[in-house]
């Protein structure tokens, strides 16, 4: 059955507001003014996708979206602060200094030959500014959840997909034939994995089927796209729900080719340890609202992988300085074929991981220098994760986190206790000369 056959099969729910629990209180102020505004234009408005969804779970949204019947220049028309953007799709981005109001027109059905507008390349959809109803855009969403439609004009909420039963029973439903689908999009698998870990929803069954053999079209989509995806994944407090996820949809070697080659020949299981480990600490420190970085999560990911090829470069006779920056080099750049990683996370990766070895060497000269540069909070929090899963010696892990936090004098304490107990070699005496 497709889309069209469904939209005529589907009966429409219109849920009044003595129905629903969504309050104008827990919405944005600006996402109120871009609404009303629009609605005052005379065009229809509507609060749409994950902001609708997480105020029915009761959850606090990120982002405020809105669907209008207005092209994205007639938005612009309407604000002065209104930026557009995008060729694949055309957005109206409003702005409020910070926050960002993205505004979409009602998507409309086509079949990717409508010219410039709307172009499908090899079952992917390259290009989509084909405009349409309310009715056409809530199916052209990617899951049901995330097509509720929230009525500015009369505070009610429309389902057009049968999205208010299947968040009541905490089910993902991708909407049309899901292999279709994530063929057209296949971010979409990621995005499946995504909110199932974020909302502790069940994958149904037929939407969740087909991901285990398309992750291959993965290596279709632009490197700075996964990239953001990747962010989504890790970043934002359900790291460990995902990364099991997403390997056990088999999508995981598709992000990180060389980890999943790591973690297939450790038997020990250490390296899984690691990479959930770094993430359980992640997820911690967004709960508690402390900042993340993508170099510290790509560093944890991409180390083994980097400790692996750097062996293989000492064997063939380089120095222990060029190893390590030949195999972050290599590394780095197998990465970026898949998830392109910025530069500006790219020099403190190679710093975290440069670091390591410095952590041995505690002369007190040496020890000061590192306890001084930059990267070393991040460093020593590597080294930590190292030792709790048995890839460092905890004694090690313990001397720096004394000496991190002692004062001035048992600083000194510290390093003269490391000092003698290096044994100084013995000076060799020249023989006397008559």
């Amino acid at each position: 059955m497709d889309i069209a056959e469904k939209q005529n099969n589907t009966e429409k729910c219109i849920y009044a507001r003595a129905e629903h629990s969504i309050s104008r209180e827990n919405i944005s102020p600006n996402a109120l003014k871009v609404l009303y505004r629009l609605k005052n234009a005379g065009y229809a408005a509507f609060l749409v996708g994950g902001g609708v969804r997480d105020l029915l779970l009761g959850r606090k949204p990120k982002d405020f979206d809105i669907a209008t019947s207005a092209t994205p220049e007639e938005v612009r028309k309407l604000f002065r602060n209104c930026r557009l953007i995008g060729r694949r799709f055309r957005l109206a981005h409003v702005h409020f200094g910070p926050d960002i109001i993205e505004v979409a027109t009602f998507r409309g059905q086509h079949d990717g030959n409508k010219g410039d507008e709307g172009q499908i390349v090899d079952g992917m959809i390259v290009r989509d500014n084909v405009y349409g109803s309310l009715e056409e855009d809530a199916w052209r969403r990617d899951f049901s959840v995330n097509s509720l439609y929230y009525n500015i004009g009369d505070f009610s909420v429309e389902d057009h997909v049968g999205g208010m039963e299947d968040l009541r029973a905490r089910r993902l439903r991708i909407l049309g034939d899901p292999e279709q689908r994530y063929r057209e999009d296949p971010v979409r698998m990621l995005r499946a994995v995504r909110f199932a870990g974020k909302l502790d929803f069940q994958i149904e069954t037929n939407t969740e089927t087909p991901i285990f053999e398309l992750g291959s079209l993965l290596e279709g989509i632009p490197p700075a796209r996964l990239f953001e995806e990747v962010l989504k994944l890790f970043l934002n407090g359900d790291g460990v729900k995902n990364l099991a996820l997403l390997r056990r949809y088999h999508l995981f070697p598709y992000i990180f080719p060389q980890t999943e080659v790591c973690l297939k020949e450790d038997e020990s299981g250490t390296n899984l340890a690691f990479l959930e480990r770094a993430l359980s600490n992640t997820d911690e420190r967004v709960s508690q609202g402390k900042p993340v970085t993508p170099a510290f999560i790509f560093a944890v990911f991409l180390w083994e992988s980097v400790v692996s090829l750097r062996k293989k470069y000492q064997e063939r006779g380089m120095s222990e300085s060029q190893t390590m920056t030949a195999a972050a080099e290599a590394v780095i750049s197998g990465q970026n074929r898949r998830v392109s990683i910025p530069r500006r996370f790219q020099t403190p990766m190679r710093d975290i991981w440069n670091l390591q070895d410095r952590f041995s060497r505690r002369a007190p000269k040496r020890s000061l220098r590192l306890l001084g540069h930059p990267r070393f909070r991040a460093a020593y929090d590597f080294l930590l994760l190292r030792a709790e899963v048995g890839k460092e010696k905890p004694e090690l892990a313990q001397w720096w986190t004394d000496f991190y936090e002692a004062g001035e004098e048992e600083k000194n304490h510290l390093l003269s206790k490391v000092s003698n107990g290096r044994r100084k070699p013995k000076r060799q005496r020249k023989p006397k000369t008559d």
